[in-house]
C-alpha cells in the first residue's frame, strides 16, 4: 500500500501553489549544484596523492619533519 501517482500529483500541485514555480526552480538548482560540488570534492580527495611518508632505513634514526622546538615557559612562581 504505497503512494499512488495521483497522490503524488496532488502533493506536487499543493507545493507548487504554496511556493511558486520560480522558488522551486531556484531550490532545485541550488540543491543540484550542492550535490555536484560534494561529488567533485569527494573525487578530488580520492585522486589526491598520498602524503609523503618517511622511510626508516636500517641503522638510521627517523626524524619528524613537522616537529617544532619547544620553548621553556617563563613561570615566575618557579623563580621565587
Amino acid at each position: 500500500m504505497g503512494i499512488s501517482i495521483w497522490q503524488l500529483l496532488i502533493i506536487l500541485a499543493i507545493v507548487l501553489v504554496l511556493f511558486g514555480a520560480k522558488r522551486l526552480r531556484n531550490v532545485g538548482s541550488d540543491l543540484g549544484s550542492a550535490i555536484k560540488g560534494f561529488k567533485q570534492a569527494v573525487k578530488e580527495e580520492e585522486n589526491k596523492p598520498a602524503e609523503k611518508t618517511l622511510e626508516k632505513k636500517e641503522g638510521e634514526n627517523v626524524y619528524d619533519v613537522a616537529a617544532e622546538e619547544k620553548k621553556p615557559a617563563d613561570n615566575k612562581s618557579d623563580k621565587a
